[in-house]
């Protein structure tokens, strides 16, 4: 018997990462040992405090039952803190905060609430596969607004509000950006929320980067005067916080429309495991030493992978935020999948082809800095040993995944 798949995932496949992830997993267990610099998933752990915390409140007997769809008061209040202390934005903790099991699992929230068939939605290309698919999930035209080296990786506001909005329901941005690495100030911002008044469209920016390797304060689009009129914003302890694995997020803005949300959320699923809620809640008090210690390591590790792509002959550039690094490919490479394979197959390496982001993307890699300094310096022995190699393998023909011979180790 075969059930008919559901028009809704006609157009949307399978996650990147989910496939690649069991590609890889299949090649390490054929003894290939591939050192993987694809996903964003932080290898370091979160801090103690926040550990002890989990710990001592699944001890209790009374944490382990279904809890309220919004989160108990003492997350909402954390979270309120944290966005009062580290960004200057005041929210009701009672009514403009949504805990989420993450905040991809807010996108859907979102789309689900507000999004149908013949409405439409701004998605940046290139930028997160997430956007699209939650689009085409919901049935909404997707419509791409380009970001682009020469445009410093920013939406051209002018040339969007030249075209016809008018079945525009919402935008998605995503500043510090994934994968370019770009970060945005308040100027900027500004001017995005007179676009979204203008043309009556609800921004969602999605700020989980912020705290990473950023040289400046983040900033929250929330911070503008105005935006909560037009905005909400979602965030996350998964990189900030080494979380990513706790499914903590979070959707803050304006009170009616984090109802509307809850509407759809609280059919979803029967709320967060009290002992995470209140690990989160010592995860948010961290104070600068967390953040300044997170980041000492992280830049240890970007002048690795930085070296390791320009062995490769990419350019990375200066100056991005986030977990992590940006590169245009090297003339001889027809695009990042290319250069991805060929390094693969060369080096036992893993980089993200760009174009998973977009068709902007196409001619980028992406690399990840989530794994140790020790497998770093590995990788970028792999990348060395194999340059000449890699220099003409744009004449190589990519093996396939099952001739691919492990990396005999010294």
């Amino acid at each position: 018997m075969q059930i008919p798949l559901a028009s809704r995932l006609a157009h949307t496949g399978e996650y990147y990462f989910s496939r690649k992830l069991r590609e890889l997993a299949a090649l390490n267990a054929a003894g290939a040992n591939i050192i993987s610099l694809g996903i964003g998933s932080p290898d370091l752990p979160p801090h103690p405090s926040v550990i002890d915390a989990l710990a001592k409140s699944a001890a209790q007997p009374g944490a382990h039952g279904y809890q309220s769809y919004q989160g108990t008061p003492a997350l909402r209040g954390a979270m309120a803190e944290f966005y009062q202390r580290h960004y200057g934005v005041a929210l009701d903790p009672a009514t403009e905060i949504l805990p989420l099991l993450g905040s991809k699992e807010g996108l859907m929230h979102i789309g689900m609430t507000f999004l149908e068939a013949g409405g439409a939605v701004l998605i940046p290309n290139p930028g997160y596969p997430t956007y699209r698919a939650v689009a085409e999930i919901c049935g909404a035209e997707v419509r791409e607004y380009d970001l682009t080296a020469a445009s410093g990786w920013l939406p051209d506001l002018e040339a969007l509000a030249a075209t016809d909005l008018s079945r525009v329901k919402l935008m998605l941005v995503n500043y510090p950006h994934m994968p370019t690495g770009t970060a945005v100030d308040l100027a900027f911002l500004t001017r995005l929320v007179a676009f979204a008044k203008a043309h009556n469209i609800l921004l969602v920016h999605d700020n989980p980067y912020g705290f990473i390797l950023n040289e400046t304060p983040p900033v929250s689009l929330l911070a503008v005067p105005g935006a909560r009129e037009v905005a909400i914003e979602l965030n996350s302890l998964s990189k900030s916080h080494n979380m990513a694995g706790w499914r903590v997020g979070l959707l803050a803005g304006r009170a009616d429309v984090i109802a509307d949300v809850l509407r759809f959320k609280s059919n979803m699923d029967s709320g967060m495991f009290l002992p995470v809620q209140q690990a989160a809640v010592a995860a948010l008090a961290l104070g600068e030493a967390w953040f300044q210690e997170l980041n000492a390591t992280y830049r240890a590790r970007r002048e690795l992978v930085v070296r390791l792509l320009c062995a490769l002959g990419c350019a990375p550039a200066p100056g991005q935020v986030g977990l992590f690094i940006w590169a245009a490919v090297p003339a001889g490479y027809a695009d990042g999948y290319a250069l991805s394979d060929a390094v693969l197959a060369e080096a036992r390496v893993f980089l993200t082809p760009g174009g998973i982001f977009g068709s902007n993307g196409n001619g980028y890699i992406r690399a990840s800095l989530c794994q140790p300094e020790a497998l770093l310096h590995e990788a970028l022995a792999r990348v060395q040993g194999a340059a000449v190699v890699l220099s003409g393998a744009k004449d190589l023909i990519t093996p396939a995944p099952n001739e691919l011979q492990p990396i005999v180790q010294p």
